[in-house]
């Protein structure tokens, strides 16, 4: 009997552009394809074992592989991080939420002016958010205006200075501006993004960003599983994504070592149940950034951890690695990409060497978990636990 499974979210490791990416220009789009052949000498032996490289380039030919592997396509529209974990987590959208090309309306900047009782605001464009604090972080230190953007996908992000601004000051107003953006204006996440330093050059994001999300519309596989009185651990932003639903315990991490330390130390611990992580620093500080180099040493890092993991682990434990979109760092732009991700899958009771092919959603993944916990599935998604069961 399988008492626990760790769901781990590499943010943005897609692998390959999926049919409707046209809609999205995002066409030729292939993130974990294209970074394996920038770099030199490109290995991932423990990933590679769990059969990410069939997924990669198959055309070299499929290796044996100790677990169960595939790729998932994404059947909500969008390509955004709560959009993602809610169909991993078997809540499809019908409805993409708002994007802001050019910068929110005005109406709406006018109310989030009045609810948080500010004289005025910065910026309000789709912009990166390392640039943009290079750009007017002078001059928001001058005026104490909050700096407002958005990029490609739906998100109110508003940065400020940890110091100077306050970061408690920061939060409130991010918690007020999620509280009145609904209706045709309920973008999925509303960002704070603190910042500290004196002068251009010198600004620099700190770790103590927070994202306000929706409350997901229906129950997930995470109220499910706590329904069943088993736990829910959320690990780094999981908690911020699905606004605390159908969680029991949440670890807050700042960066991809404090996730994966914190897995290390659950592995230890005598939990039944779900341990849902997300590992942001492949989008956060490497996919947006374009930073190739950056992107494959954190996989490095987590490839090593893996090893750790596999060896530590229980035999009622299973192991599931995903993603929630890609962020193709060889691609045009600094946002998101449109694209398949990959699930590989290990554990003591399930088989080795199952290719699980293309799956229709994300969500078969949390309906596989579902059978697996054996709690009442989420409202989509098709279970692939036959398939893998030994």
């Amino acid at each position: 009997m399988i008492e626990r499974v760790f769901l781990i979210v590499l943010d943005s490791a897609g692998c390959g552009y999926l049919p409707d990416a046209d809609k999205y220009n995002d066409v030729g789009a292939n993130t974990l394809l294209h970074i394996s052949e920038k770099v030199k000498n490109f290995d991932l032996p423990h990933l590679e074992q769990m059969g990410l490289l069939n997924l990669i380039n198959p055309k070299k030919g499929r290796r044996k592989s100790k677990g169960v592997y595939g790729k998932m396509a994404e059947r909500s529209p969008g390509k955004d991080t709560t959009t993602g974990h809610w169909e991993i987590a078997g809540l499809v959208l019908k409805k993409a939420f708002p994007v802001y090309p050019d910068g929110f309306p005005k109406d709406v900047l006018e109310e989030f002016m009045r609810k948080n009782g500010l004289d005025g605001y910065l910026g309000n464009m789709a912009a990166s958010g390392t640039q943009i604090i290079q750009d007017l972080g002078e001059e928001h230190q001058r005026t104490g205006y909050p700096i407002v953007y958005t990029s490609a996908d739906s998100v109110f992000q508003i940065a400020a200075h940890e110091k100077t601004f306050g970061l408690e000051r920061l939060y409130d107003i991010c918690e007020t501006t999620r509280n009145l953006l609904k209706g045709d204006h309920c973008v999925g996440r509303v960002i704070a993004r603190p910042f500290l330093g004196q002068k251009k050059g010198e600004f620099k994001r700190t770790e103590n960003r927070k994202d306000y999300s929706l409350t997901p519309p229906d129950n997930t596989l995470l109220d499910h599983v706590k329904e069943a009185g088993q736990e829910v651990i959320a690990v780094g932003k999981i908690h911020d994504i699905f606004n605390g639903q159908g969680i029991t315990r949440s670890l807050h991490t700042g960066n991809n070592a404090e996730g994966i330390q914190a897995v290390f130390d659950i592995l230890n611990e005598k939990t039944t149940g779900l341990v849902f992580v997300n590992l942001v620093d492949f989008d956060m500080l490497y996919g947006h950034r374009r930073n190739v180099s950056g992107y494959y040493k954190a996989l490095k890092e987590f490839d090593k951890a893996l090893d750790g993991y596999l060896k530590r682990m229980r035999d009622t434990d299973t192991f599931f690695i995903t993603a929630d979109h890609g962020n193709d760092p060889t691609f045009i732009g600094t946002d998101h990409t449109r694209e398949y991700v990959p699930v590989l899958g290990y554990g003591k009771q399930l088989k080795e060497n199952v290719f699980l092919g293309t799956r229709e959603s994300f969500a078969d993944l949390g309906q596989t978990i579902a059978d697996i916990l054996g709690v009442k599935p989420p409202g989509e998604g098709k279970s692939f636990y036959d398939l893998i069961r030994r």
